[in-house]
Formats: C-alpha cells, structure tokens, sequence
C-alpha cells in the first residue's frame, strides 16, 4: 500500500508546509506596594465589578465574563482598532488553578488575536503584608506560540501591558 502525498495545507496560524514556528518562552515579575491591606487587594481580584475596573481589553464590542473560583475562569473580547490598520479581534480566556484567599493566586490564560493564540502564560499573584499595605508580586512565565510582526516585541508589549494594567488596580482598591 502506497500513501499519496498530502498537499501543503495552510494552519490556523499560517504555517504552510507544515513548517511549525518556534515557541519562544520568558519569565518577567511585576512587582508593586499597594496601600490596602492584602484582603482588599485580594477583593479587587475576586470581585467581577471591582476587577473589571481596573482588568479590560482595549476597544470596542467588549464582552466580559468571570467565575472567580479554582477550575473557573474569566474571559473577554473585544475589537481594536488603530488608525491606518485594520481592526483586531481579541480575544482573553484563563483558568484559576490556585486561589489562597488575600494571599496568591495561580492561573492559566490565553491571549488570541484574530483567533490566532498568540502566547499563553502561568501567572502566579502573591500578596504579602507589609507597613502601610500589600506588596503585590506578579510573576508570568509566557510561551509565546505565534509572532506578531516584530517578535522582538512580543515581551517587552506583554510586560508593558501587565505593568499599565496594575497601574489601574489602586484606583480599583478605593470604593466607588
């Protein structure tokens, strides 16, 4: 028996040939002193309207949805546009695996762009008491499994990006 070849097909990323882009890994912590106590700061996790607040995707057409208990998740969506480009489907989705109440949070995400997964990561959130509040540790260890255009930029946008969104968590911690 004789198998015909197969003929180049192209994948869900783009690849064709079946030639498989490399999977880049990095590790990056975030590191910030929150003036709440670690049960505060844990809450503005846990609770959906809080996290919201200071958690989104940019754009527009923005679905969100959050189950904040260990095998729950969260997930959000949203569509991008830059002038000049044309607009971005993205996409959010994560697991909790770890939830240790005002003390560490342990999840899985993933992060698509045009339903393409672009790079998922484990996040590994500590809080620890200190005087006058919370130090938050943010720890990702990100596998990035398709390129942007520049890849040399791929981390240094998700480290970017983590560090403007933890910017919005003391206003998250102060009541509406």
């Amino acid at each position: 028996m004789t198998l015909e070849p197969v003929a180049p097909a192209s994948t869900v990323d783009g690849t064709v040939d079946g030639a498989i882009p490399k999977v880049r890994h990095d590790t990056f912590t975030v590191e910030r002193h929150l003036a709440a106590t670690p049960g505060t700061v844990f809450g503005a996790f846990a609770d959906t309207p809080a996290r919201h607040r200071w958690f989104a995707l940019p754009g527009r057409q923005v679905s969100y949805d959050h189950d904040f208990t260990v095998n729950g998740g969260e997930t959000a969506s949203s569509v991008f546009t830059i002038a000049g480009s044309e607009p971005e489907r993205l996409a959010y989705a994560s697991r909790y695996l770890d939830i240790v109440p005002a003390s560490r949070i342990v999840y899985t995400y993933t992060s698509r762009v045009d339903d393409i997964v672009r790079w998922a990561s484990l996040v590994t959130v500590e809080l620890q008491p200190v005087d006058g509040g919370t130090h938050l540790r943010w720890t990702e260890q990100a596998a990035f499994l398709a390129s942007s255009a520049r890849p040399e930029h791929d981390l240094p946008h998700l480290r970017g990006a983590t560090r403007l969104r933890l910017n919005g968590l003391p206003a998250a911690l102060q009541p509406t």
